[in-house]
């Protein structure tokens, strides 16, 4: 229990989040909370890869998460995720 009580009280790295994203787009203008919005769909991405995997590893009959299910699963995620 207090395991998961840390995991809660972890923040968002924000001034990773801010200096990566300056490095990469320089021109941009940053509003005050777009690092948070990155971090939650970062977290978003990881949840619905994880559950795709999971589903990938339970139409194949298998019990252990192969990197062959997760390559699948990051496939179907990416497709979905196209706009």
């Amino acid at each position: 229990m207090a395991a998961a009580a840390q995991v809660l009280k972890r923040k968002a790295p924000r001034g990773f989040l801010r200096s990566l994203i300056k490095r990469q787009k320089p021109q941009l203008n940053l509003r005050s909370g777009v690092d948070l919005w990155v971090h939650l769909n970062c977290l978003l991405f990881l949840h619905r890869l994880a559950e795709e995997t999971r589903m990938q590893v339970f139409q194949s009959k298998n019990k252990i998460i192969k990197d062959k299910h997760i390559i699948a699963a990051a496939k179907v995620i990416l497709k979905k995720s196209r706009g």
